[in-house]
Order: structure tokens, then sequence, then C-alpha cells
């Protein structure tokens, strides 16, 4: 798939999701397989430029090329300005954020809230193509703001003639949030009206899935978010069963013990030691989801202080883990995939 002069080296593209997709994850899944990976949204409010969080989420430095960077607002002055603010600091690629359902969001008429007003979205996308000329632009949205206004085909006219490289669609209306089946027929009917690469979004957790979507919308690539949280592996495994039609083993716990202290040491160094056990707890959480004993130890671990006492407990558990097995069996975890908005806040 090729956005602007980058060509990636597939078509698994890493969701942009609030509090998850830091420089950490990203480069943990790029080294997974996956072929782009979206930060987390950067605010398009300079006055909040010289706060930590917003130049720990401009910080892509030793970050594995295209480094795409998504921009969130509602005012075009200021999301040129962003995107200028982002281009300057090594953003190959500048997204828009026009699906984040979140009411902090949408209460200040960004995200997919923007969606209910056309001629403002157009406003936006071609004052920020304009602003960083040599950078792609590309943009994310939602079918529509609810069921009776879905406008995802309208949209996909006024990104083409704005300029916008790509456009990325979660398959479910802002007033969905994350319930009910992603609505794949809307996609692929703007799959059949595009000129510009066509990524889907919704719902993909399995290989099997990421097939049948695939095939089903016809669409350019495949944006995988919350399937993704504790499971990096999923791209290489999506990709091996796309090109050989078969599943690749499912990693030993020693493999997934491995992955998590290397993720662990990566956000220890990029938050300090506060900050990064904290960030820290809910990836644990999510990579020992499914393994035995695993509910008891998270609410164990959550009330650890500091990186020594975190690592000591996760490898604690992860050898009694695997005395008892090698392998690690998956389990989709309906009540996780259901779980509260901030804690898979998908973009």
């Amino acid at each position: 798939m090729q956005i602007g002069p980058y060509r990636l080296k597939n078509n698994l593209i890493v969701a942009p999701m609030a509090g998850v997709t830091d420089r950490p994850f990203r480069q943990l899944c790029k080294q997974m397989g996956a072929g782009m990976a979206v930060s987390e949204m950067v605010t398009s409010n300079s006055l909040l430029y010289g706060s930590k969080k917003t130049q720990r989420r401009a910080n892509h430095e030793g970050e594995v090329e295209p480094v795409s960077v998504q921009i969130a607002g509602a005012d075009p002055a200021m999301m040129a300005q962003a995107a200028r603010y982002n281009a300057e600091r090594g953003a190959a690629i500048i997204d828009i954020n026009m699906g984040c359902p979140a009411k902090k969001v949408c209460n200040v008429m960004a995200g997919s809230a923007l969606l209910q007003d056309e001629p403002l979205v157009a406003r936006i996308l071609e004052t920020v193509v304009q602003a960083v000329p040599e950078t792609p632009v590309t943009l994310k949205i939602r079918t529509g703001w609810d069921k009776s206004h879905r406008n995802a085909l309208r949209i996909l006219h006024i990104a083409q003639e704005s300029g916008i490289q790509a456009l990325a669609i979660h398959g479910r209306t802002r007033a969905c949030g994350y319930s009910g089946d992603a609505e794949y027929e809307t996609i692929a009917a703007v799959k059949a009206e595009a000129r510009i690469p066509i990524i889907a979004n919704g719902d993909i957790t399995t290989p099997e899935k990421a097939k049948f979507v695939l095939d089903n919308t016809g669409a350019d690539a495949i944006m995988i978010g919350r399937a993704a949280q504790g499971r990096p592996w999923l791209f290489r495994e999506i990709s091996h069963f796309l090109a050989h039609g078969e599943h690749l083993p499912a990693p030993e716990v020693a493999e997934i013990h491995n992955v998590l202290l290397e993720h662990l040491d990566d956000l220890y160094r990029f938050y300090g030691e506060l900050a990064g056990s904290r960030m820290a707890r809910k990836h644990i959480a999510w990579y020992t989801r499914g393994l035995a004993d695993s509910a008891s130890f998270r609410h164990t671990m959550n009330q650890l202080e500091g990186t020594h006492a975190q690592l000591g407990a996760v490898n604690d558990f992860f050898w009694r883990t695997r005395e008892r097995s090698s392998r690690l069996i998956y389990r989709a975890e309906p009540d996780f995939l259901d779980a509260a908005p901030d804690q898979r806040a998908a973009a």
C-alpha cells in the first residue's frame, strides 16, 4: 500500500488509540509485523504544545518510518498549525481525527462530531493539506453521526477533492460507540467509489476476520486497534495467514514473557519511574489475559508502586505459568472488548 511517497511493507496498520499507541507500543507492533502505526491523537491547541503529554506524543526518536501522527481539533487554522508543528518534528504523515466518539472530544465539536458539519470538514481538510504541502495527509472517520445520518460517501468525495491521500473508516457511527457489529457494507460502498486508498477498521480480531474484511470490502488495508492490546504478535499472525492460508503456532509463554519485558523496559525509559510503572499496568493486564490465575495476579500487581516491584511480580507470575504450560491458549474476553471507553478508546 502506498501513502504519498511512502510504500508500506504490508497493509496492516495499528489504529490510533488514546493512551495506548505511544512510541513504545508503535515500535513493538512494527517489530511484530505492522506496516504502519498511527500515534495517539495530538491536540491542535497550541497552548498545550509545552505540556509534557504533548511533547511526549511528539517524540519520535528512533521510530521506524513512516511516522504517522494524528491531530485533533475543530478550528482549521489551529489544525494547520498543529500539522506544521508535528511535520517539523518528524511526522512523515499527518492523520486527521474525525472518528473519535469520546464525549470530551465530541463536546468541543472535534472527532466524529465534525461529521455533522460537512462544510467545516472541507475547510479543515483543505487548510491542513495546504499547510503541509510536502507531507501526505490522511483522514480517519466513522460511517456517520448516527444510523440516520450516514455520510461516509460524501466525506470521501470531500476528502478526495481536498487532497487527502488515504481514508480510514471505522465501521460504526458515532452514536454506536463500540456496540453492535461493524458496517463492512458501508466501507465496501466507499471503496467502490474511491480514488484513494481505503483502510477498513472495526472488529478485526483474528487472521480469519482480517481476510474476511479485506475480501468483502475490497479495502486496500486494514486497521487493528483493541485486538492488538497485549497481542502485538497478531500482526505477524495475520500477515502469515494472508500469505499462506495457515495459522502460525500460538506464542509460547516464554516468548510472551520476553516480549512483555521488552515492552516494559521501553515504557519505563520513555515515561520514567512513576509514570512508566502506572502506564505499564494496563499493558501487563492485557498480556496476561487468558493465562491461569491472571485475575488474582492483576489485582495484586495493580497495588504495586515502582518498576522494581512491578518487574518482580511479572517475573514471578510468568515463571509459575511456564512451569505449568509452555503455550498460551488465548481466550477472547467479551467483557474486555466491551470495556469502558477510557480503557480502549480507539480514535
